[in-house]
């Protein structure tokens, strides 16, 4: 019998261990990584070629989100399963319109996820019953003429993983050497953010950061 191949993508190990322990009772399906970070779950998807990545949003380094975003446009075969403690119709509807294939809230019964990675593995959606209401009520908005929401800040791919690291506190320096660019580049990018976002210092980009959901609110802007 063939398994499910799994990629883990959650920055607390305890909750990995107990996603794991939970997925290891299943015999079709095999949990082959485990990543920390976005950056890593992209790096690690695109070596291994999971059949399913669960993906939580709240990430260092570059956030759930982006790393769907990322994974679904240099892997369309791999599916993305959310599993996240946000249940906001922001959170839920920039996902969903990224491509992930479900959307489990982590206050979802554990019995959910294998069932949930079954259903995206075979090209099927699965949503947490509280997320299928939501988005049948968005769907019924959308069918009356509503736009679909675009990228919240409409910003590339790269502004965004600046972004994030610039809210996170990281100096121009640390950023370049992060991401493989340099400093020129990174101080490109800050002053394209600042001249989309108007805005003119570091507190107000991690302000826009946080109303995105980029990263959550309990990091603190900085001053600049």
């Amino acid at each position: 019998m063939k398994k499910i191949t799994v990629l883990l993508a959650e920055d607390h190990m305890i909750v990995r261990e107990g996603l794991r322990a939970l997925l290891h009772l299943e015999d079709d399906i095999e949990v082959i990584a485990e990543a920390e970070n976005g950056r890593q779950t992209v790096e690690l998807t695109r070596k291994l070629s999971p059949a399913v990545v669960v993906m939580d949003i709240a990430m260092p380094l570059l956030n759930g989100m982006e790393a769907t975003r990322q994974i679904l446009h240099a892997q369309p075969a791999t599916r993305v399963l959310i599993l996240s403690a946000h249940s906001d119709d922001a959170y839920i509807e920039q996902v969903m319109a990224l491509g992930a294939s479900g959307y489990l809230i982590k206050q979802t019964a554990a019995s959910a996820l294998a069932k949930a990675v079954r259903a995206v593995a075979g090209g099927k959606s699965f949503f947490s019953p509280a997320v299928s209401r939501r988005l049948s009520q968005y769907e019924k908005v959308a069918g009356r003429g509503a736009a679909q929401k675009p990228h919240p800040l409409h910003l590339t791919s790269r502004e965004t993983e600046v972004l994030q690291l610039i809210a996170e506190g990281m100096a121009n320096k640390q950023i370049a050497a992060e991401l493989g660019i340099s400093i020129k580049t990174v101080e490109k990018h800050r002053q394209s953010l600042m001249d989309k976002l108007n805005v003119h210092d570091t507190a107000g980009l991690t302000r826009h950061a946080i109303a995105a959901g980029i990263i959550e609110s309990s990091v603190q802007p900085t001053t600049g």
